[in-house]
């Protein structure tokens, strides 16, 4: 991307297109420098970074337990991570919330967060402003996570682009919006890689560890959160770039926003930026209050911090467990948490936590409009955006695309050359005729089949994680995947049949020809919807595929190939009606065989069976030329059948987590 040099190291203010300043274009260019698309940016302008707030949000919490679902534990299968704390997060704090490994920091602020996952049972209450806290919270607060999750297939300024119009007021202009991003990547020290894509299986130039954590930070800046959570921010980041966050995050601090952050051993400057401290232990609050005053708590419980010691690192060496001596540890813990629990630190935060849920902001609570202006994206733009993204992924990942399509030209050459000269109008024909035919339907099931089963859990992660976040439905996430993937599979099933239908030399008639392109098109759809109803349908790819084998063996028997339909037992009889590869398997027989008369035979010994007549064979099969259309349509329901159970499935899984 090429950036205006005036534009460069400007401040920011305020700004709107009728100003009256002139504008700059941007070019946008792919890796290999084409020209992609222009966007306008101010020239050099000024701009209030981070809006006063005016009321802030005051968090507050009491007798709060949080209990994580285990196999052993003491409390119906769950075990207690966080014990009965009470705190309380006024506006205009940047609170470091501290402890040692598995000391409850995550699953603390999660909850606080209302982002729990399924598993994780919270007892007591939590409010903010006085309204306990609801499915809002995925408007009025943003949450970075300490693990960073991209579709690696997008540049930089294409997923900005994306989720600024996932999150953003649908009545923000394309220059307003374009302006932000610009700023938050700047500041943010992403500029120059705008063009780069985050990370696709390692392939080129990818983002840094460093890179890729701030660029998870200004996606959660896009909709200047009035409340923002941080787990791990300046994980994997220089000092320098650490400091950057920190700083930015205390910028907006000083201008109302609440922040709460985890953090692991911030160096002594990063820490002193944190007016708050929250220090965990054992599952309880060991300290809470001002970073200043911590130094003076712990050193009334004869916890000196050396000079010339990191306060943060001396506090987390104090209530670490050290190894060899756990059982001192824990009185040392407890020692700790004891004395917190009725000092005058405590005293203070109860004042608050009274007055949030006593006195309360009656007014406030009943109203709570800070979304009163903000216009969610319509459902169809947020599905366009999202069909755009998948779509990207797939294009972009070459290496997956290009060995798809030279499998499918290899195996359509492969049965073409296997079975050339074989199809002729005589006994013989009639087998390599069927048995071409199974094999189409077998090539563009199975393997369909078993790809659709990763289709859905590679991105499960991200997924859910976005729909936590209130980005999207689950049914325009399900539509988008599958929209995605469609174009893909009518290529494939046209170019094997485009060469295996020929070489084959099956029917040469351009009608009979373009109807096995549509039967096989239908084919792999359903097969592709059957294996993405299993994915959803189970937690893990082996569970699925446990399940759909014996499916299998019941498509391959009622294909009407391997025994005669008619001869089923009444008991499985039914089971031919879900099986696509009869329908397929039918319909295609029906194309080669009906209307064909004077199939000659080799032998003229009248007590071995000789087929004539086309009829005759479609009888053998118990098929009928009255079921074509119906195979049609049965393939299409099925289809979509499968895709409402597939949807189904998805979101009972995302409910329960």
């Amino acid at each position: 991307m090429q950036i205006p040099s005036n534009y460069e190291g400007t401040q920011l203010e305020e700004l709107t297109p009728e100003n009256g300043n002139l504008l700059d274009t941007m070019r946008i260019d792919d890796d290999s420098g084409k020209f992609l698309s222009s966007i306008s940016l101010p020239k050099k302008r000024t701009y209030n970074r981070w809006s006063p707030v005016e009321e802030g949000v005051t968090l507050a919490w009491r007798d709060l337990n949080i209990y994580v679902q285990c196999r052993k534990s003491s409390k119906n299968g769950y075990k207690r991570i966080i014990n009965n704390v009470t705190g309380a997060v006024k506006a205009g704090s940047l609170v470091a919330l501290m402890g040692a490994s598995g000391a409850g920091k995550s699953t603390l602020m999660a909850a606080l967060a209302f982002r729990s996952s399924g598993s994780t049972m919270v007892e007591g209450d939590i409010l903010v402003n006085g309204r306990p806290v609801g499915d809002y919270m995925r408007h009025l607060s943003g949450f970075m996570h300490q693990d960073d999750l991209f579709v690696g297939a997008l540049t930089v300024w294409e997923h900005m682009n994306i989720m600024a119009h996932l999150k953003l007021n649908r009545r923000t202009t394309n220059y307003d919006r374009n302006y932000k991003i610009q700023e938050l990547l700047r500041y943010l020290g992403l500029t120059g890689c705008m063009n780069t894509r985050i990370g696709l299986n390692g392939e080129g130039k990818v983002l840094s560890g460093g890179e890729r954590k701030r660029l998870a930070f200004a996606t959660e800046l896009l909709t200047d959160p009035q409340l923002l959570f941080c787990d791990e921010p300046t994980t994997g980041l220089d000092s320098y770039s650490a400091q950057k966050i920190v700083t930015m995050m205390n910028l907006m601090a000083s201008c109302g926003k609440t922040i709460v952050c985890t953090i692991h051993q911030p160096s002594s400057e990063i820490f002193a930026m944190f007016s708050q401290l929250l220090l965990l232990a054992d599952s309880r609050i060991a300290y809470m209050g001002s970073t200043m005053n911590a130094i003076e708590f712990f050193s009334k419980l004869d916890y000196q911090c050396p000079s010339n010691y990191n306060p943060a690192d001396f506090f987390i060496k104090t209530l670490a467990m050290t190894p060899g001596a756990e059982e001192a540890s824990k009185q040392t813990v407890k020692k700790i948490c004891d004395h917190f629990a009725v000092s005058e630190y405590v005293k203070e935060i109860n004042v608050v936590v009274q007055y949030e849920f006593h006195m309360g902001r009656a007014s406030e609570t009943k109203s709570f409009d800070f979304r009163s202006n903000f216009k969610k994206t319509f459902c169809w733009t947020r599905l366009y955006w999202l069909i755009y993204r998948s779509l990207l992924a797939i294009l972009r990942d070459t290496s997956l695309q290009i060995v798809r399509i030279l499998q499918k030209t290899a195996i359509a050459l492969i049965i073409g050359l296997c079975y050339t000269g074989t199809v002729e109008k005589n006994q013989s024909g009639i087998q390599s005729v069927q048995g071409a035919l199974f094999i189409f339907v077998a090539e563009n099931t199975f393997n369909p089949m078993y790809s659709a089963l990763a289709a859905f859990p590679l991105d499960k992660a991200l997924f859910l994680r976005e729909y936590r976040s209130g980005l999207y439905s689950v049914g325009s996430y399900y539509i988008s995947k599958v929209a995605a993937m469609f174009p893909g599979l009518i290529i494939e099933s046209v170019i094997f049949t485009l060469i295996s239908y020929w070489l084959v030399g099956l029917t040469a008639s351009i009608n009979t020809f373009l109807l096995t392109t549509l039967i096989i098109t239908l084919t792999i759809n359903v097969a592709t919807s059957c294996g993405i109803f299993f994915s959803n349908a189970f937690e893990s790819i082996p569970n699925a595929m446990t399940f759909l084998v014996p499916f299998d063996f019941v498509l391959m028997i009622t294909s009407g190939l391997f025994l005669k339909l008619s001869s089923l037992p009444n008991y499985v009889a039914w089971t031919k009606y879900f099986s696509w590869i009869m329908y397929s398997t039918e319909s295609l027989t029906i194309l080669q065989w009906d209307g064909v008369h004077n199939i000659t035979c080799e032998n003229s010994n009248p007590d071995l069976p000789c087929l004539t007549e086309g009829s005759e064979v479609l009888e053998k099969y118990s098929f009928s030329p009255e079921n074509l259309n119906h195979d049609l349509w049965n393939m299409f329901f099925l289809c979509a059948i499968f895709h409402v159970l597939g949807f189904l499935c998805l979101w009972r899984k995302t409910k329960k987590k």
